[in-house]
């Protein structure tokens, strides 16, 4: 392997990581939703809510990250983001009360959407055109292993030496990315005290970032269809381990089978991206998600569960996400020139607050939360591919005749 090469490979793997801090601090503590529960009093009906206050973290820390990024740079945002999330974390383990977890989770979230903003908008820098998506499909295919270590592991730590555990192991892991993003990341952007950190000056380049059909369209897009994802997140722990009785462990194995599938969507994406454009793969895997999706509605509103039937199901569904998304992300920002820091963090807002909304409606239900999942999937690639067609034939056609 050549240097340049080497050193390629290890940029992608420090972005992967980066990118992967959020989706661990989801997945590796869903095993012990029981026994959080047990430890603070509380229901296990209630354990999503911390879901959702990390979404809410999540998207309201894109859009903090974002002018810092075009201010600092790409790498000193990094810096700050992860002492934050290691602090709290700790916070996380030594939480007394739920309502003390929830404001944890919060800012572990602020923490750690500052290495997801970045890799994103340093991609963007990098790359460009379809090289952007198939990045993008690379980074995916490394969070896409997170399901398959993260429940595992979250599983046997809680078995072995409680729930507290997990939260101190995310702190350490975060510590280790850090000193790898420091010596091995590259800064693509140099800090530019000329850009302005006011309030309404920011303000002005998001409403800008918004009002581009091209971003709004497709960043939506992307957002309303990984709604599904965090619907799935937030309903699998009861349908796996309270109604389909799986333990920690056997849950943790169907979770880590049921993300293989993304995992291989993202790397058959690389390949069609050779021969088909990138709106024609979305249409594509949107149609044949949302069928699933209402075959998983159908089949939990008029059937008992089963574990194979709905094991596939939810395998397909997000299959399909693993064309949906990187695509998805690469037409958002592809007409952001110089703001990409802002549309990344933007586009990550969106997604989060979408994905907040689903896991928070799971969470209001105080039995059954596998049936509002079910809805949630089914319904959200619907309304995905109904925007992403309309926006596509009219909104962005107008758009580009008027300006060109």
């Amino acid at each position: 392997m050549t240097k340049e090469k080497k050193d390629h490979v290890l940029l992608i793997l420090i972005l992967g990581l980066l990118t992967t801090v959020g989706p661990f601090s989801i997945d590796m503590y869903l095993p012990a939703f029981g026994d959080i529960a047990e430890g603070l009093n509380t229901n296990i009906n209630r354990v999503p809510l911390t879901l959702s206050s990390f979404f809410i973290g999540l998207a309201i820390g894109q859009l903090i990250y974002g002018p810092v990024l075009e201010r600092f740079g790409r790498k000193k945002p990094i810096y700050t983001g992860m002492l934050i999330y290691v602090l709290a974390s700790i916070g996380c383990a030594y939480s007394n009360s739920l309502e003390e977890m929830i404001v944890y989770r919060f800012f572990q979230a602020l923490g750690s959407c500052a290495g997801l903003v970045s890799a994103r908008a340093i991609v963007r820098d990098l790359f460009k055109g379809k090289k952007v998506a198939k990045i993008f499909s690379t980074l995916i295919m490394v969070v896409a292993i997170s399901p398959i270590i993260a429940p595992t592991a979250g599983g046997l730590l809680n078995a072995q030496f409680g729930w507290q555990s997990i939260f101190i192991v995310l702190a350490i892991t975060a510590i280790l990315i850090l000193v790898g993003a420091i010596f091995i990341l590259p800064e693509t952007k140099s800090s530019d005290k000329g850009y302005s950190l006011n309030i309404i000056s920011v303000f002005k380049t998001y409403i800008k970032v918004i009002k581009h059909p091209a971003f709004i369209i497709n960043a939506l897009t992307g957002a309303i269809a990984y709604s599904g994802l965090y619907a799935y997140l937030s309903g699998s722990p009861e349908l796996y381990m309270d109604v389909l009785g799986l333990t920690e462990q056997q849950y943790g194995w169907i979770f880590a089978l049921i993300a293989t599938g993304l995992i291989t969507a993202t790397q058959l994406n690389n390949r069609f991206l050779r021969k088909r454009d990138m709106d024609h793969i979305i249409k594509l895997a949107l149609a044949a998600q949302g069928l699933i999706g209402l075959i998983l509605m159908g089949y939990t509103l008029f059937m008992d569960p089963d574990l194979i039937v709905n094991t596939t199901l939810i395998f397909s569904f997000l299959f399909f996400m693993g064309f949906i998304f990187p695509n998805a992300s690469a037409l958002s920002l592809e007409p952001m020139g110089h703001i990409a820091g802002n549309a990344s963090a933007m586009m990550g807002s969106l997604q989060m607050l979408v994905g907040a909304g689903a896991s928070a409606l799971i969470g209001l239900f105080d039995a059954n939360s596998y049936v509002p999942m079910s809805i949630v999937m089914g319904i959200c690639p619907i309304l995905a591919l109904g925007l992403f067609m309309y926006g596509h034939k009219v909104v962005i056609p107008k758009y580009e005749k008027q300006y060109n």
